[in-house]
């Protein structure tokens, strides 16, 4: 360590650990490079170049989001990378909704104590998503707050930007009573109601397999985030996606009417999809309510797609790689407000 870092060690903050973390990044996020990046890592800024050929209106479109207390199991289990990929992939889907593809991200690190390792590990899987995403990790911040979050804890957060034609943005305002809803399955509870869910195991052992789950809780309770842009992406582009939605924080319940216009209401019928046994487990053994937990979490569908009856085949056959299926339909309502029901939950 040098002399003139010695006292801010003492401290707790740690800048050649820091050094060291922020060089062993530096491949990882230049994988993530086009000739868009301009300018080296570790600016004041990250500079994009942004190309809007054969675009008449392009718009922009952000989101902003963490994992939460996923993060949780993570320190338990000390393994840190696929957290990383979840935050850019809840990001990409929270874009997609609206019709847009992903350009840049920067990711927001804040650790107890800088730990290299871990620190590359998590940066390590957020570059790996944007890799697959076809997104530029332009920057971010990393910082060593001790004190403040306890040695070996951080919080992860990150911003995602990305771009779309205007006239083929999503918003829901079309979608009309008739229209079929087609689910895309999720790999678990992917970045939501995990603080429920780690109350409900507060004694549990992570490490211990769960024979209905095939694996141990720990193992399942990190499933990752998927990402659905490979395969919704190409609907928005055709024009047969009347609205979508991201089943993130507040389930099927809370999440639906955010695109749904009022005066119309979704049915989901549980039958035509496979409720997690992750899911069929917190119920049983936390003895909640079914009702409820239509609003904490996802029940096994990741991302859900509206579109007219006409457009049903060919959603399913594009989605199919992802598992796609008709999960519902909307109907009218005698009143304003959008409720969900969902049908089968046994």
């Amino acid at each position: 360590m040098t002399q003139s870092a010695e006292a801010y060690a003492r401290a707790g903050v740690n800048l050649d650990a820091a050094d060291a973390a922020k060089q062993a990044m530096r491949t990882a996020i230049h994988s993530t490079h086009g000739p868009q990046v301009l300018g080296a890592m570790g600016g004041f800024g990250g500079l994009f170049a942004l190309d809007t050929s054969g675009l008449r209106e392009p718009v922009l479109v952000s989101s902003i989001d963490g994992v939460g207390t996923k993060l949780k199991i993570a320190f338990a289990l000390n393994r840190h990378r696929s957290v990383g990929a979840d935050l850019v992939n809840h990001c990409v889907n929270d874009i997609l909704v609206c019709g847009a593809r992903p350009l840049f991200f920067l990711d927001y690190l804040a650790l107890g104590a800088m730990d290299a390792d871990q620190a590359v590990a998590i940066v390590g899987g957020v570059a790996a998503a944007c890799r697959e995403a076809g997104c530029a990790l332009i920057g971010g911040e990393t910082a060593a707050m001790p004190g403040f979050y306890a040695t070996g804890e951080y919080d992860l957060a990150g911003c995602i930007v990305g771009l779309a034609e205007r006239d083929h943005l999503v918003g829901g305002e079309n979608i009309q009573a008739g229209d079929v809803v087609i689910g895309l399955p999720s790999l678990g509870l992917h970045t939501n109601g995990y603080s429920l869910a780690r109350a409900v195991f507060a004694d549990a052992d992570l490490h211990a397999p769960v024979l209905e789950l095939g694996r141990s809780l720990g193992d399942e309770l990190l499933q990752p985030h998927r990402s659905y842009l490979h395969e919704v992406l190409p609907l928005v582009n055709d024009r047969v996606v009347t609205g979508m939605a991201h089943i993130t924080g507040g389930g099927l319940t809370d999440n639906l009417p955010r695109v749904v216009p009022e005066g119309l209401s979704v049915r989901l019928d549980a039958s035509t999809w496979d409720v997690l046994p992750i899911f069929r487990l917190i119920q049983r053994q936390g003895d909640i309510a079914w009702a409820e937990m239509q609003r904490v979490f996802n029940l096994g569908l990741g991302f859900l797609i509206f579109c007219r009856p006409v457009h049903e085949a060919h959603v399913l056959a594009q989605t199919e790689t992802a598992g796609g299926r008709r999960v519902g339909e909307v109907i009218t309502t005698p009143d304003t407000g959008v409720r969900v029901v969902v049908e089968g939950l046994a």
